[in-house]
């Protein structure tokens, strides 16, 4: 009999003396497993918290280093470098000092050092617009200059690109402003990746200018410079000539510059002459230096003296390597587009040149599609120009 209970005991459970074991019914936790979900949940809780905040961990601080107020003047040996047309008041300039203002929030009287490579483009939204920052009222309008940060016209109105290092076209097409049927089916049909130049004696500039720029073009400039057989040949009103003075030149191209805003840059109109002169040509491109404008040459002069004059000033330069429509059909100017593809495939870019003509216009608005499906990207001229400033 006691060997039968003790038999008995020995099958109970284990657990406080008369305590029934409870049926499991596989929906219960324990305790440790309570503790463990209670953590996790906190984890989880804590993680959003912090992803969710602020990032002052994502986010490398402001660099900032204590420097002198001025920085070195943008033109080593600046000395040597040709004169910009001399100023109202009498004085020339090449490239001028910039100011750097003193960071606001750094506390200890250093500057802020902004990443030069980056360009500060406008809002989209006022790409029509002119930054006040950028601009000086004179007797002949709103003359483009460089802001006091040293922000240029070059750096602020130039269209984004995607910076890749593929086969890239830029395409130009000139002449906007003179034929105001021309100038309105250019801005409407052409891809806001071509650049739009304008003429300097066209008319409702200004209009037409924000309508492009609304569409996402980028802008140049055209500069009437004297040909060869001049006056016979005449680029028309406010033409720089060799034979001038300076201050005569200077109040021409004033007079030019004023017409519009918002373009990165200018291009010469004609000009076989006055390329090829260095006492005419010399401070005309010190004086877009001193401006922080680029200087597009349409490679009609094989001697011209602007790929060596931009480097002394400090001048973005690009240069055409061909025009496109010389021949004003449709098929002419495809096959001229063809061959800068195969030019940009060749060397990595090209620039092509044509005129706001109806055949022009067309070509490039059905080639530049089927381009982008080839692997071509088209650009701004300004993505192809080299920035002396920059290297």
């Amino acid at each position: 009999m006691n060997e039968r209970l003790r038999d008995r005991e020995i099958d109970k459970p284990l657990g406080l003396p008369g305590q029934r074991q409870r049926p499991s019914s596989g929906r219960g936790f324990g305790r440790g497993e309570i503790v463990y979900c209670l953590v996790g949940f906190a984890l989880v809780v804590s993680s959003s918290l912090i992803a969710l905040r602020e990032r002052p961990y994502r986010t490398p601080p402001q660099v900032v280093v204590t420097t002198p107020e001025t920085v070195e003047n943008l033109t080593s040996g600046a000395d040597e470098a040709p004169a910009a047309y001399p100023s109202s008041s009498g004085s020339s300039s090449g490239p001028a000092i910039i100011k750097v203002p003193k960071a606001a929030e750094s506390g200890n009287g250093g500057i802020i050092v902004r990443d030069p490579t980056a360009k500060t483009g406008q809002d989209p939204r006022v790409a029509h617009l002119p930054d006040r920052d950028l601009v000086e009222e004179s007797d002949y309008g709103l003359l483009p200059i460089r802001a006091a940060d040293g922000r240029r016209p070059f750096d602020v109105y130039a269209r984004p690109w995607s910076g890749a290092r593929g086969a890239r076209v830029a395409i130009v097409i000139g002449g906007l402003g003179v034929s105001q049927t021309g100038t309105q089916e250019a801005i409407s049909k052409l891809p806001p990746e071509v650049t739009l130049a304008f003429a300097s004696g066209g008319n409702s500039l200004d209009r037409w200018m924000q309508a492009a720029r609304q569409k996402g073009h980028e802008i140049v400039l055209q500069v009437p410079l004297e040909p060869f057989d001049y006056p016979s040949v005449d680029p028309g009103r406010n033409t720089l000539t060799v034979d001038a003075g300076p201050e005569e030149n200077r109040d021409r191209l004033y007079a030019t510059l004023g017409r519009i805003t918002n373009y990165t840059g200018v291009m010469n109109y004609m000009g076989g002459r006055f390329v090829t002169d260095r006492a005419a040509f010399s401070p005309f491109m010190a004086e877009l230096g001193k401006r922080g404008l680029m200087y597009l040459d349409d490679g009609s002069s094989a001697r011209t003296l602007a790929p060596e004059l931009a480097l002394v000033t400090r001048v973005p330069y690009a240069a055409a390597d061909l025009t496109i429509d010389t021949e004003r059909e449709h098929a002419a100017v495809l096959a001229k587009l063809d061959d800068a593809e195969r030019t940009a495939r060749a060397k990595g870019y090209a620039v092509a040149t044509g005129s706001a003509f109806s055949a022009t216009v067309d070509a490039v608005s059905v080639w530049a599609q089927e381009a982008k499906r080839r692997g071509i990207e088209i650009v701004p001229v300004s993505a192809l120009a080299r920035d002396p400033e920059m290297e």
